[in-house]
């Protein structure tokens, strides 16, 4: 049995100002997809683009931020909206209390999802190539925030048998053993969904394939990872016994994985026609 290391959330103090670590997870997030998209720019079918359809670094840079956004403002809102929407009914100006702490993944893909609209609108692109674009940068980030995770020592996992060699104690969560599902997540819908994008991104794929086998992918990673994961205590487990997390991913992976196949069957059809 372990005992969650005591690490204090701020790394580092110059003077008045307090920088946390988990903030720190945050800027590694944004470094790491600026390294990943700028080469996935030497890539097919985006190094082969010219003219006003070509993607640039200052391409990447306006991505990054609108996603950025994207991640802050659907993050909030979603968390309102799926895990407390009759609280913040009722209590509208702490929507904007960010502060407090709260911020949903699932919000957070929906406001990337509108930057994304935005992003192909303006710059007249196919929608379908910025989010194959993105997608095989986005779970770096993700493991990231699960450090951040871990090192606050917040959403920790369920209780686990005293036997599992890792099970780990958490402060203010009592004395028994519990997974670390913050490791579990970073494992999987993080480092292997980032190895396996990767690798799927790199071969000719129809176009939108690779948006929807993340998609899949994440929904698949994180419905396992939630089992061992402990459901927030305002919500408990919901219908069929599976928490919000989980009910989150079902449209994912149903949504992905419908993608994926209308998209290679429209493209086998248009190839027979043709």
């Amino acid at each position: 049995m372990l005992i969650h290391p005591q690490i204090d959330p701020v790394a580092v103090h110059l003077g008045p100002l307090a920088v946390h670590w988990y903030g720190l997870t945050y800027l590694a997030a944004f470094g790491l997809f600026m390294w990943l998209a700028n080469l996935r720019l030497r890539h097919e079918p985006f190094a082969s683009l010219t003219g006003a359809q070509a993607w640039s670094r200052k391409d990447v840079e306006d991505i990054l931020f609108l996603g950025v956004m994207g991640v802050i403002l659907g993050g909030r809102i979603g968390y309102c909206l799926f895990y407390k929407p009759v609280y913040y009914a009722a209590h509208p100006l702490e929507v904007f209390a960010v502060w407090q702490g709260g911020m949903s993944f699932h919000g957070g893909m929906l406001g990337v999802v509108v930057a994304e609209i935005w992003f192909a609108w303006s710059r007249k692109r196919p929608l379908l190539q910025v989010a194959d674009f993105v997608a095989p940068c986005v779970p770096t980030g993700l493991a990231m925030g699960r450090v951040g995770n871990f090192i606050n020592g917040e959403l920790w996992g369920r209780l686990a048998s005293p036997d599992l060699p890792w099970g780990m104690v958490f402060r203010g969560a009592g004395d028994l053993p519990r997974h670390p599902s913050q490791v579990y997540q970073f494992l999987m819908e993080g480092m292997l969904l980032f190895v396996l994008l990767w690798w799927y991104a790199r071969k000719p794929r129809v176009p939108g394939q690779v948006a929807a086998a993340f998609l899949f992918g994440y929904g698949v990673f994180r419905f396992t990872a939630e089992f061992f994961r402990e459901p927030d205590a305002f919500l408990g487990l919901l219908s069929m016994g599976m928490s919000m997390g989980q009910w989150l991913c079902v449209p994912m992976i149903v949504g992905g994985a419908g993608l994926w196949l209308w998209l290679n069957r429209r493209t086998y059809i248009q190839v027979r026609s043709s």
